[in-house]
C-alpha cells in the first residue's frame, strides 16, 4: 500500500515567504528527480510526520501528490532548525520504482554478548546506517545484527552480513559494523589511584580539624569589643 502525501504548489520562494509558511505549520520543500525540472511545493507538517511514522521513516516511498500528478519520491533529506531541531525544509526525489538507488539504511544491534561483559568489554557499533542500492520498494526498514555470540576478539564486518534479496551493499566487505571495546587494567588502576590519595586527604583534614577545634577549645574567649554607639 502506497503512503500519500498532498504537495502544494505556488508558494512564495524567499526567507520573509518561508518563515510565514512555518507560522502556519507548513513546510516549503522542493521535487526533483527523473530529468524533471524542481518543483517548489509546501506541506503540512502534521501530514509529512504522519507519512514518515511507519517502519521505514524517513526512507518511505511516498506517493507525493502534486496538483493531482503523482511523483513517486523519497525524502532526499530534511532540513532541521539549528535550535529547535524541528524540520525547516525538505527535498524531495523523484524514483522511478523499478531503477536501482543508493541509500542509507539504519543499523540496528539485538541479542547480549554475555562473554564481552563478563570480561569487562563493550560491544561497540562501528557505524549506525549503511548504505545500499536497491529498488524504492525494496528497500528494507534496518539491518539487524545479532551480537549474542561476540567474544572480545570479535569483529563483525559487512561481509559477514547476508543482505535481504534485491540489496546490495555498497562498502568493502571488509568494513568494520561492529567492533569491542576492551578497558585496560591500567585504566582502572590508574582510575583508583587518585580516588585513594583524596580518600587520605580528607582523613587528614578530618584529624587536623578535631586538633584544632580542641585548641579552641582550651583557649581563653576574647572580650567582646566595646559598643561603639553607633
Amino acid at each position: 500500500m502506497s503512503t500519500v502525501l498532498v504537495a502544494d504548489t505556488g508558494r512564495s520562494t524567499g526567507s520573509p515567504a518561508a518563515r510565514r509558511m512555518r507560522r502556519e505549520d507548513r513546510i516549503p520543500a522542493v521535487v526533483y528527480g527523473q530529468g524533471m525540472q524542481p518543483i517548489t511545493v509546501s506541506v503540512v507538517r502534521r501530514d509529512l510526520r504522519i507519512a514518515l511514522s511507519g517502519p521505514a521513516g524517513v526512507n518511505t516511498v511516498l506517493d507525493l501528490t502534486v496538483e493531482g500528478k503523482v511523483y513517486p519520491a523519497i525524502v532526499k533529506e530534511l532540513q532541521r532548525h539549528p535550535v529547535r531541531r524541528n524540520v525547516s525544509h525538505v527535498d524531495f526525489l523523484q524514483v522511478n520504482l523499478n531503477e536501482e538507488i543508493t541509500i542509507s539504511i539504519p543499523l540496528r544491534l539485538e541479542g547480549e554478548a554475555k562473554e564481552v561483559i563478563s570480561a569487562g568489554g563493550l560491544v561497540d557499533p562501528a557505524v549506525d546506517s549503511i548504505d545500499v542500492r536497491t529498488t524504492p520498494r525494496n528497500i528494507p526498514d534496518e539491518i539487524v545484527i545479532d551480537v549474542t555470540d561476540m567474544t572480545m576478539d570479535t569483529v563483525i564486518t559487512l561481509g559477514d552480513i547476508t543482505m535481504p534479496s534485491g540489496v546490495t551493499a555498497v562498502a568493502e566487505p571488509d568494513t568494520p559494523l561492529v567492533t569491542v571495546l576492551t578497558i585496560r587494567a591500567e585504566e582502572l588502576e590508574s582510575d583508583a589511584v587518585p580516588a585513594a590519595e583524596e580518600a587520605e586527604g580528607e582523613a587528614a583534614e578530618g584529624e587536623g580539624g578535631e586538633a584544632g577545634e580542641g585548641a579552641a577549645d582550651g583557649g581563653q574567649a576574647s572580650e567582646p569589643a566595646a559598643d561603639s554607639g553607633e
